[in-house]
């Protein structure tokens, strides 16, 4: 199903998913997990707290989780950069998060209560590391929707030959073994179970690596103007997307048969075609304490009606 929605705002956007992800919470027995995947500066962040509005309008307990709150600190990356390869220093690609850590809160939100309430780790980029866990977000209920988001979401690895030749001037020069990026692709094995216990998948499809780049300089320009003590210049920006080359180059070719919902965004970062692509995967499960559901349809609507043959 196909149409076209040309520079729909993000709130209208979440208000027209929120149909479909209602009928996905009728009579859930554990929260729903959406997961939102896109590149740097599709709109995630954006999309994802658009989300959780729409749903709490509609009376619905809702969270978000970003891949970027369980980041690992930067004295944990010096480390790692020291013992390990210099590339880790910067961190955003797989095995500089904790997926541990993501995996304990999505099972601590399950049986979360006032006794025991969950928490939501929070990064600080700023200063380059997490705040103290006194400093988190406390959820004190079950939530029925659980929103996570991240750039490399539903990524899978790759093979070995397609990490056999270098795909920019940093992995010529910085990584002529390939040492750090199959150790980049080995780490991510361990993110793809996480990827598996999602309901429902939402990417927001980039037309380009470049747009991407593109994007992430005008937010960084903007740094720039307000005198951001760790802004990039145009060399420091050029180098640092080329650490997320590989994987977001691969993202674009292959995330678009992992999702469920798929929204083409523009050169200009507008939303236009937005593409349902399967019915998500319900699973149902015991209902956990202090959990809650929603009457919905009894079936997913449809967004777009099918074209009529000609």
């Amino acid at each position: 199903m196909k149409t076209r929605d040309a520079n729909t705002p993000i709130m209208a956007l979440a208000a027209r998913l929120w149909p479909y992800v209602a009928a996905l919470l009728r009579a859930r027995r554990t929260p729903l997990r959406v997961g939102i995947s896109g590149l740097q500066g599709s709109g995630k962040s954006t999309l994802a707290t658009a989300l959780l509005r729409v749903a709490r309008q509609h009376g619905v307990r809702a969270v978000r989780l970003a891949l970027d709150d369980a980041y690992l600190g930067r004295a944990a990356r010096q480390r790692m950069a020291r013992t390990r390869h210099p590339l880790w220093l910067t961190r955003g690609v797989p095995g500089t998060h904790d997926v541990t850590l993501l995996r304990a809160t999505l099972r601590a939100l399950r049986h979360a209560s006032a006794a025991q309430p969950a928490r939501l780790p929070r990064f600080d980029k700023g200063r380059d590391t997490r705040r103290p866990p006194s400093r988190w977000p406390r959820v004190t209920a079950v939530p029925a929707l659980i929103v996570l988001e991240g750039w490399c979401l539903g990524v899978q690895p790759q093979s070995a030959r397609q990490l056999a030749r270098p795909c920019n001037a940093l992995e010529r020069h910085a990584d002529r073994d390939g040492r750090w990026r199959r150790a980049v692709n080995a780490a991510l094995a361990a993110y793809v179970p996480l990827w598996n216990t999602l309901d429902l998948r939402i990417l927001l499809q980039a037309p380009s690596f470049a747009a991407a780049c593109r994007w992430r300089a005008r937010a960084e320009a903007a740094l720039r103007a307000r005198a951001a003590p760790r802004a990039m210049n145009s060399a420091q920006l050029r180098r640092f997307m080329q650490h997320y080359q590989r994987l977001s180059e691969h993202a674009l070719a292959t995330l678009p048969r992992w999702a469920d919902v798929r929204v083409d965004l523009d050169a200009a970062h507008g939303a236009g075609a937005l593409r349902v692509a399967r019915q998500p995967r319900a699973r149902p499960a015991r209902r956990p304490k202090n959990s809650q559901s929603l009457r919905a349809p009894a079936r997913p609507p449809r967004l777009y009606r099918k074209p009529a043959p000609r």
